[in-house]
Parts: structure tokens; sequence; C-alpha cells
């Protein structure tokens, strides 16, 4: 137990370290400050630019990937941990994520959790993420609301996972139990999307926001 928690801290140390936040300050921006003030990749890329903004994704999906990774990983000399290696892997891909949204490193002011979510499932379920970001272009397509194309995608994950279970190949319960947790986690970060979005102030992709009445 102690090295199923040891791993699940340095998973959330892990997701702590915010890409925009690190970029940022090696650029003397905060763009939390900026924006949305949200500390992600689309607020990075309207602040930043697009180069900024890759840097941060390639932080964000990177360190998703190496949670999940991180409990598949058998530590020497120490005894096997009770749990799935893929439960333990989901634990601490989840753990990442609440790191990026709630960094200890960054006064828990982090990003919305979807880059590092993304990241963890290219590892624990490639094909699943594949469809994610496939409902998120479509989303984009459709809406041109990049958080509403997030909460879509995010909602998507335990819909493709019962799916694959049911006429692909039986998925475990453990990246069920993930996937639910992060379509919740993902819509609770992003609930003042959906508020702007009611209010008639949310950014569209190629359009500008209007005023709420």
């Amino acid at each position: 137990m102690v090295i199923v928690l040891a791993k699940l801290l340095l998973a959330y140390l892990l997701g702590s370290l915010s890409g925009s936040l690190l970029v940022g300050g090696l650029r003397g921006i905060d763009i939390r400050t900026q924006g949305s003030g949200n500390a992600g990749g689309t607020n990075a890329l309207r602040v930043a630019g697009w180069r900024f903004a890759l840097a941060v994704v390639i932080i964000d999906v990177g360190k998703g990937a190496l949670a999940a990774l991180l409990g598949d990983v058998a530590w020497a000399s120490t005894p096997a941990s009770s749990l799935s290696p893929q439960l333990l892997s989901c634990l601490c891909a989840f753990a990442a994520v609440v790191g990026h949204c709630w960094p200890v490193f960054f006064g828990f002011r982090g990003g919305k959790g979807a880059g590092t979510a993304v990241g963890a499932v290219l590892v624990l379920a490639p094909w699943i993420a594949v469809a994610m970001v496939a409902t998120w272009l479509a989303a984009i397509v459709c809406w041109r609301y990049v958080g509403l194309a997030t909460i879509l995608a995010g909602l998507a994950f335990p819909l493709l996972v019962w799916l694959a279970s049911a006429f692909v190949h039986p998925q475990t319960t453990a990246l069920l139990m993930f996937a639910i947790a992060i379509a919740v986690l993902l819509v609770f970060t992003h609930r003042s999307n959906l508020v702007r979005m009611r209010n008639g102030v949310e950014p569209q992709i190629g359009r500008k926001p209007t005023s709420a009445s």
C-alpha cells in the first residue's frame, strides 16, 4: 500500500507540472492573468500563439501518458501491489489530472484537465483516445465551442468504453470507472464555459463573442 500511495503522490506531483505555467514562466507570462484566465492549451493559444500552445499541449499530454505508465511500472525490491496494473494505472492517471487542475506548485490554480486526460487514455486505450479526439473535432466543426467540444468528448469516453466492451473487446471495470470519473471532472471544470454559453458570451472559433443580453 505504501508503494501505491507513493505512486499516486508522484503522479499528482507530475500532474502539477502545468505546461502553460512552466513555459509561461520562461517567457515571463502567467496566462492565468490573461484571456479566459485558464492555464490550459486553448487559452495559451489565444494569449501567446501556436508555438507556445504546442509546447503546453506536449507537456500536458505527455505527463498524462507518463502517469498512466507509472502505474504499470514495477519498483525494484518492492512487493507486488494487490491492485491490478490497469487499476493502478487508472488511479495514477486520475491523480495526474487532478494535479493538473489543482497544482500544488502553482497555488492550486491550474487548467481543466483535458490534455492530461487524453495523454493518459492514449496509453490506457489508444483507439478510444482517437475516437475521443474525433468526437472533439466533430463538435468543433458543428458548434465552434472548444469548451463544449471538450465536455462532449469527455462524456463520450465512458460510452466508448462501453461500446468497445460490447462489440470489440471486453474492457476492464477500472477503465470504465476512470472514464466516468474523467467525464464528471471535465463537466465540473468546464462549468464556467457552460454558463458563458448560456449567457451568449462564450468565444467561438472564428467568431467574436457577443454581449450578454
